[in-house]
C-alpha cells in the first residue's frame, strides 16, 4: 500500500487494520527485507497465457498429452486450433505430472446438441486423475446439481449455472491446491478448488472430502504431490483449446500479528516518561508519544493498543507490529527534542513542543 506524505494520522492509520492478522510468522508488517513476489507479465489478450505459464495445448500439437495409460500417444482429433474427444479412444492425460496450479482451459459442447442430462456434452477436467470439475452441456439441460457443468463432481454443485449454448466456447479458470500428508501418512490438508466458469465464480475454495466418483464415496488415499491432469472421454465429441497452467508456490504465510524486535530492551518508567509529549512538524502536523495503559511502554499517535513501540536501544524504537522505526534525538540537556518517524518508505520529522 502506498500512502501520501500527509498528516501523521494519514501516515499511520492506513497500517492499523492489517495488524489484526492472527497467523504469526518471522516477517513483520511492511518489512523492507521481506522477499518480493516474482514478476509475471500478463497475457496480451484475455485468456492468453502469462509469462510464467506452461502451455499444455495451443492448437498446434498434442505432444504434451498421452493416452489414458500414460505411455501411448493421445488419439484425439486435432484441427482448426482445437482438439476433440474422439469417442472410444479413451481419456488423455498430460505427459508431465502437475501439482498445485492455476489452470485455464476452454471447451465447447457439441452442436447440434444430442441427448439429455448426463448424456449431453459430457466430459471432465480431472485434476491429478482424481478430482473432477465436470464438463457438461448444462445450457437448458437439467441433471442432478452436483453433476452439472462446473460442479466438483458428486461433491459440490456450482454456485451458478453460467453455461453458454452448445457450440460456443466456454472457459474454466481453476485454482487447485492438492492434499498434504505428514511423514506418518496422516492427512494434514485436504484438497481445495476454486472455479470461475465464463468469468463467474462458481466454486469458492471448496474443500474436497476425497476423490470425486460416481455412485460412491472415495476417501483420500495418500498420493504424490504431482500427478497428470486428465481430460475425460465420455463418448461425446467435446472440444478443447487454449489450455495452460501456472504452477503455484506454497501459499505465503500471513504477516506476523505481533513479535518483539530483535535486541529489544526494557526501559524504566522514568526513562519512558522522558519521551512522552507532543511533537510538531514544520507544516503544523503533530504527533503524540503516549504511555501504554500498563505503564510499561510507549505508543505513538494516541494508539496504545495498535501502535505500541518496542525499545531497541536508548532513543531508538521500532513498532511491535510493523517494520518501521521511531528515532529520538536529544537536546543539549539530554532530553528528547526531536522524533523522526520512518514507516513504509515514508519519513517525517517532528520537533518537541515545550
Amino acid at each position: 500500500m502506498r500512502v501520501s506524505t500527509g498528516t501523521c494520522a494519514a501516515l499511520l492509520t492506513a497500517f492499523l487494520a492489517p495488524a489484526l492478522l492472527a497467523q504469526s510468522t518471522n516477517w513483520r508488517q511492511h518489512d523492507p527485507d521481506r522477499p518480493h513476489p516474482p514478476i509475471v507479465t500478463p497475457g496480451a489478450a484475455l485468456g492468453a497465457p502469462p509469462s510464467d505459464a506452461v502451455v499444455l495445448f495451443d492448437g498446434s500439437s498434442l505432444n504434451a498429452w498421452r493416452g489414458n495409460k500414460g505411455t501411448e500417444p493421445a488419439r484425439w482429433v486435432m484441427r482448426d486450433g482445437y482438439m476433440e474427444a474422439a469417442p472410444g479412444t479413451g481419456a488423455i492425460q498430460t505427459a508431465e505430472p502437475l501439482g498445485d496450479m492455476q489452470l485455464h482451459i476452454e471447451w465447447a459442447a457439441p452442436t447440434p446438441p444430442a441427448g439429455r442430462g448426463q448424456g449431453r456434452g459430457n466430459s471432465g477436467v480431472i485434476i491429478m486423475g482424481l478430482y473432477e470439475v465436470q464438463i457438461l452441456d448444462s445450457y437448458e439441460n437439467t441433471t442432478y446439481a452436483d453433476g452439472q457443468a462446473a460442479a466438483v463432481y458428486g461433491q459440490y454443485p456450482p454456485l451458478a449455472n453460467a453455461s453458454r449454448p452448445p457450440g460456443q466456447w466456454q472457459t474454466y479458470e481453476i485454482i487447485f491446491r492438492g492434499p498434504r500428508w505428514n511423514t506418518s501418512g496422516t492427512l494434514t490438508r485436504p484438497a481445495r478448488i476454486t472455479v470461475f466458469h465464463n468469468g463467474v465464480l462458481v466454486q469458492e475454495r471448496v474443500t474436497l472430502w476425497g476423490g470425486t466418483a460416481w455412485l460412491r464415496h472415495a476417501p483420500y488415499e495418500r498420493h504424490a504431490a504431482a500427478l497428470p491432469l486428465v481430460l475425460q472421454d465420455h463418448s461425446n465429441p467435446v472440444r478443447f483449446r487454449n489450455i495452460w497452467m501456472r504452477p503455484l508456490p506454497d501459499e505465503p504465510s500471513a504477516t506476523a500479528r505481533a513479535g518483539e524486535a530483535k535486541n529489544a530492551r526494557a526501559l524504566t518508567a522514568a526513562q519512558l516518561r522522558a519521551y512522552v509529549g507532543v511533537y510538531r512538524a514544520s507544516d503544523g502536523d503533530t504527533c503524540r508519544i503516549v504511555p501504554l495503559r500498563d505503564g510499561l511502554g510507549l505508543a505513538i499517535f494516541d494508539r496504545p493498543d495498535t501502535m505500541p513501540l518496542v525499545t531497541t536501544a536508548d532513543g531508538a524504537f521500532t513498532f511491535r507490529y510493523t517494520a518501521g522505526r521511531v528515532r529520538f534525538t536529544a537536546g543539549a540537556a539530554g532530553a528528547p527534542m526531536r522524533v523522526d518517524v520512518i514507516i513504509a518508505e515514508q519519513e517525517r520529522s517532528y520537533a518537541r513542543v515545550p
